[in-house]
């Protein structure tokens, strides 16, 4: 194939990160064709962020990297000024991308830095906006956006450089499943009427299935074609059909005994003492901003798993601030029956201070009362134990994901509060993570958890809270919340 026929190429190529006791990427070539709507696909840790990294060396990792990767052709390591361009990249996490505090300056940042003349960065700016359907958003502040937008805005400043290739890392892990289909619906239209060559490093990817020409699985460094993508949706079904039935989702009994627990209305009776409670709680940012909770109540019973779902920008991550402790509310109140508190934030990132995954998990140890041999248990139990030299943002997403959640159970917290838990873990590593939350609820932690991943909900949550508007809309056992929900289904 000629090199305009090839928007991506990888040739041979090996990584290693500095410590690493094995490559990430072992002699892996691959091609995506020019046009293309590319996924990859590929576990927890099998290297498709780093994969996709090395095609954008301004952001790729440090390590030692063998082989080549080009763009229609060219290295990319000859690519500068507008050339580099020519590759754009939508991160996870839009906060890690966004950098401006409005949108519209956001939109432009990257076109001043190049130095586009003024008419042309207007024109690129408003071509962008009227095709995603921003005009009435165009001047908020970033920071106020929802997760949805922020995401939006992530992709349309991209867009605005005019790249021919567009590489996303698993774009759609922090919204809701609204604002997820509605985001894809965009990228599809930059596929098909713009003509950009898109790439999804996914764990997710029934929901690009219909989109998708090309499909590519990392596994144990090296890369195949997916030949049939629509064994990708079967097999998804399939997946997800075993975690209803494990979850009594197939019954219809709300009182069915599901993996030792007892969910519906029997799961918690209504005299077992609240955990947390919150009542007439109110909450805002700053003295003009919007309130984000409005005469909120809360009650979570001791020993139960309770989750938090609601579109990007709800409220969620704010309610479990207050549980935690680590805001306070402006009217109302938040009490805790239980001192001994954790909480994983949704970036993982917050968590860490040391410069290897072994000293991470040793960090609290005189805190926690636990050993050497606790924590390296813990990395085994993680998969981890080949990465204990690694630092850890060296690891994956998911994997960080992982290190996180084992450092806050190391110290064994009577309540864990958990924000977007299952973020960029692939179906193995989530349903780990539920039997993690499982032993840790028959030891009796009380459990909160706040989530866009329905599956996951019915498969570990005894109740299940709906946010909206600032309030709670419902709270029903889990079984009854998706019995009766016409768009909130896993």
């Amino acid at each position: 194939m000629s090199d305009e026929a090839v928007a991506l190429a990888y040739d041979d190529v090996t990584f290693r990160y500095p410590g690493a006791c094995g490559d990430v990427l072992s002699g892996m070539s691959m091609g995506v064709p020019a046009g293309a709507f590319a996924l990859l696909v590929g576990g927890t840790g099998s290297g498709k962020s780093t994969l996709l990294s090395l095609a954008k060396p301004q952001i790729a990792p440090a390590g030692d990297r063998t082989g080549q990767v080009r763009v229609f052709g060219r290295p990319v390591d000859d690519l500068d000024g507008n050339e580099a361009c020519k590759v754009g990249y939508v991160f996870q996490d839009p906060d890690n991308q966004i950098v401006c505090d409005s949108v519209w300056h956001e939109m432009a940042f990257g076109l001043e830095n190049l130095g586009t003349p003024q008419g042309e960065m207007r024109r690129r700016v408003a071509e962008a906006c009227y095709f995603f359907g921003m005009e009435s958003w165009f001047h908020d502040d970033t920071d106020a956006l929802s997760g949805g937008r922020k995401q939006l805005l992530a992709l349309a400043s991209t867009l605005v450089m005019q790249p021919r290739v567009l590489l996303l890392d698993e774009p759609t892990a922090q919204l809701d499943p609204i604002a997820a289909r509605n985001f894809l619906h965009a990228l599809f239209r930059v596929n098909r009427e713009l003509g950009c060559t898109v790439v999804v490093a996914t764990h997710e990817p029934e929901l690009m299935a219909d989109y998708a020409t090309c499909a590519f699985e990392l596994e144990d460094g090296s890369v195949r074609p997916v030949d049939d993508l629509g064994c990708l949706r079967r097999a998804a079904a399939l997946a997800d059909r075993g975690v209803a039935m494990l979850s009594g989702g197939g019954s219809g009994d709300a009182d069915a005994s599901v993996d030792g627990r007892v969910s519906g209305s029997s799961a918690r009776a209504a005299n077992v003492p609240a955990a947390v409670s919150a009542q007439g709680v109110w909450f805002r940012y700053g003295r003009d901003d919007d309130w984000v909770l409005r005469g909120l109540d809360l009650e979570v019973r001791r020993g139960e798993v309770h989750a938090l779902v609601g579109g990007n920008g709800c409220g969620k991550s704010t309610l479990l601030a207050l549980i935690a402790g680590t805001r306070r509310a402006q009217r109302g109140e938040v009490r805790s029956a239980i001192s001994a508190k954790a909480i994983l934030p949704q970036d993982p990132k917050a968590l860490f201070a040391e410069e290897c995954v072994r000293d991470e998990l040793m960090e609290w140890a005189h805190i926690g009362g636990y050993g050497v041999d606790d924590a390296q248990g813990m990395m085994a139990e993680l998969g981890l134990a080949d990465r204990c030299g690694l630092h850890p943002y060296d690891l994956s997403g998911g994997q960080r994901q992982m290190l996180a959640l084992g450092k806050l159970l190391l110290v064994r917290p009577r309540l864990l509060l958990l924000d977007e838990p299952t973020k960029g873990l692939d179906r193995a590593a989530r349903e780990h993570v539920a039997d993690m939350i499982d032993a840790a609820r028959r030891d009796g932690v009380t459990v909160v958890v706040s989530t866009h991943d329905l599956a996951f909900v019915r498969r570990v949550a005894d109740r299940v809270s709906l946010m909206f508007d600032g309030e709670l809309a419902c709270t029903e056992p889990v079984d009854e919340f998706f019995r009766n929900n016409l768009f909130y289904r896993p």
